[in-house]
This record gives C-alpha cells, structure tokens and sequence, in this order.
C-alpha cells in the first residue's frame, strides 16, 4: 500500500475530529472541504461563518455538512476559560484568558486539550512560534519527554526518511538530542518506517576531534541507555550512514551505517538546512514539520505550504492522536 493509503486504514472510521483555526485561508480550506467529502477525517473549522462561506463561494468548495465554530459565540467559552486559567496555573486572570482565548490557535489548542477535538493543524498563514508556543503552554509534553522537537517525513517514491530536529530547538544539548532520537524513533514507526538512527555529525567513530562532536558522541550513549532495545548509532557523517560502501571503510561492523532512516542533526539549522536540500535537489517530498513529543498532536504547517500539505498533514495528526 502507498504510505497514505496505509495511514487512512489506520484514522478509517474513528471519526477524528481536526481543528483548523485558519478556515479563511484557501489553502486550508480546500484541503477540509476534500477531508470531509472523503470522510477519512471530521475536520472542525474555527471562524465566523459568514467569513468561511464566502471564501468557499469564492473558491467553488463544498463545505456543506462541515462543523464550522465561531469563537465569539461559542457555548462552552466560559468552562473554557476557566480550564485555561486553571492549566496556566495563576499565570493570567479571567479578563486576560477571555482576550487570550480570542486567538483561533488558543482556542483551538484549548479545544485539544479539553478533548472537544482530537488535534489542531495551523501554520499556513502564523509563524511557528504562534502555533507551538499555545500547545507548550497548554498541551505540553508528555511524560518522560523533556522537550518538543520537529521532524520531516521524506518521501521519494517507495522511499521513506525521518529527518529531526529541523524546526523547534535551536539549540540542543546531548541530552536533548538524545530525546529527540527516542522519540523520532516512535514517530517512524507510525509511517511504517522499521526505525535505524543516525545520530549525524562532521565525523565518523572519532575521524576529528570538537567539543560539536563530543555532544554528539555523549547523545548517541544517551538514547542507546535510553533505549536499548533501538538501533541507535553515532557520531556519522551522512555518507556513512546511508552508503554501504561508505559504511564499510568508515564504521564497519554498525548496524545502521550504510542503512539509516532516520536522522538525527546536531543542530536545527543543519537539519532546516539539509530536508531542504533533500527536498529541493533530491527530489524529496517533505512533509513537516511534525511536532513530536507533546501529550496530543498539534500541528505546524510551513506557511509555503499547499493544499495538498494541509490535507496529508491534517491525516498525519489523525494518526497522531492514536498513538
């Protein structure tokens, strides 16, 4: 089976409801309008209905039967905003929550967590720190998981790569990428991918000397004590880890050198650096970047995102919310 024929077997009949607090946009609602008519999904639009309607007048979308929510008029405002106050812990007043909770990708990460909604996918017109910053507030991480990370699911054909962290962390200690690998790990496996980390560094098993490479050493024995059941190996260079030939010369007697799938930078700015290379040179498909770790899927789309990035992206968080 194709990759997203296998995920909507999965989310098949489970009426998983999907916010989408930017239903004005096109983009998005496009994508809700195809779920919907598909009935892979139960997509939740976040509005005011007349703004929504016309949009879909404008752009000949049928959106007939889609549950639209208009904030200002929202029947359960008031528990909501006293579930928000109470998660935030006496960091904001009720006047200041009702203003908060104005903002669709409060809401709708407040609907997540109250269980109104299964996940929320937006980011196609706010940066990542608007949609990520409500879900670290309210959602937060799940037990064990020091910290949130965003990984790309690459596709090229029948080929399938993880590639984290590439949005979230601009920094990471050892520990931290160490985490980031456990959990991409459990991520992987959603999309069918028998998981074989590489833990990616400017060398292989020692070939140069750097406190950079030293972070990557002490991650790599972190995660494998963290999970020693995983196929973790590191320091590799990218060669290494997906060339056989390579893996040979450079790490012979590794069990994912020359076999990796999923990969693990030791920066953000070489994992942007690199889904974006793939992407634009190899011919990848990318898809991400997918929010790891919290207790319930949200999701951030890139703002150069498609209709067709909104539609599988909202089937991934469906998935999400499963595991």
């Amino acid at each position: 089976m194709e990759l997203f024929d296998e995920l909507k077997a999965q989310i098949e009949g489970k009426n998983i409801r999907i916010a989408l607090p930017e239903a004005t946009e096109p983009r998005v609602l496009g994508a809700a309008a195809r779920l919907q008519k598909e009935g892979i999904l139960v997509p939740v639009l976040l509005g005011k209905p007349e703004d929504i309607k016309s949009v879909a007048v404008e752009n000949n979308f049928d959106i007939d039967g889609i549950e639209i929510i208009d904030i200002d008029t929202y029947p359960d405002f008031d528990e909501m905003v006293a579930a928000f106050v109470e998660r935030r812990k006496g960091k904001v007043s009720e006047e200041e929550a009702r203003e908060i909770l104005k903002n669709g990708n409060f809401f709708g990460t407040m609907l997540t967590y109250m269980d109104k909604v299964d996940g929320m996918v937006s980011g196609a017109v706010h940066s990542t720190a608007d949609t990520v910053r409500p879900a670290l507030q309210i959602i937060k991480t799940r037990p064990g998981v020091p910290r949130t990370s965003g990984s790309f699911l690459m596709l090229r054909g029948d080929t399938r790569y993880l590639f984290a962290d590439c949005a979230i962390n601009i920094e990471l200690d050892a520990e931290g990428l160490a985490g980031v690998a456990v959990e991409s790990a459990r991520m992987a496996r959603m999309f069918g991918i028998d998981p074989k980390i590489a833990m990616l560094s400017l060398s292989t098993k020692g070939s140069a000397k750097h406190d950079l490479i030293t972070k990557v050493q002490d991650a790599t024995r972190i995660a494998k004590e963290l999970a020693p059941d995983l196929p973790i190996d590191g320091e590799l260079q990218f060669d290494a880890a997906v060339s056989e030939r390579v893996a040979k010369q450079k790490a012979p007697g590794s069990e994912v050198a020359g076999f990796a799938n999923v990969f693990i930078f030791p920066s953000v700015d070489a994992g942007n650096i690199g889904y974006k290379i793939a992407q634009r040179l190899g011919g990848f498909e990318a898809l991400g970047p997918i929010i790891q770790g919290l207790n319930k899927p949200i999701t951030d789309l890139s703002r150069g995102c498609n209709e067709e990035d909104v539609y599988k992206l909202s089937i991934i968080t469906a998935c999400q919310s499963l595991i």
